[in-house]
């Protein structure tokens, strides 16, 4: 039988609510929305570029507890609560895939979980 694995770092801010850090099913790992949360939960604050480098980093965090990193993201999803945020967003997120450019959506949305401006998800393989 096929298991369903719970994925969790204490590199990572832990859930805050009624979910895991990530779910891994044979070799697909799906790492919840990350928000700008060090791995005390203490609020990141700052512009875009820093809350997002926050972002990716827990998102790394979470992806190397699994075996896995960001060169093996296939999916993200990204949620600004301001458009106009972007481009900056967009600067910061390159720089953490490089030539690894998984496919994306980008939502703009009303709220955050405490008030973050960026929160990111995405679906990883395990090679």
């Amino acid at each position: 039988m096929k298991e369903i694995i719970t994925i969790s770092t204490q590199n990572a801010p832990q859930a805050i609510g009624p979910y895991s850090q990530a779910k891994q099913f044979e070799n697909l790992i799906f790492v919840s929305g990350q928000i700008p949360l060090n791995n005390k939960g203490e609020f990141i604050k700052g512009d875009i570029k820093v809350q997002t480098k926050q972002v990716l980093e827990n998102l790394s965090a979470v992806l190397k507890e699994a075996n896995s990193s960001l060169n093996n993201v296939i999916k993200t999803s990204v949620f600004l609560t301001n458009m106009d945020d972007f481009i900056a967003m967009n600067e910061v997120y390159e720089s953490y895939f490089g030539e690894n450019k998984p496919a994306r959506s980008t939502i703009c949305v009303k709220e955050l979980p405490r008030k973050a401006l960026v929160e990111i998800e995405c679906i990883a393989v395990r090679l």
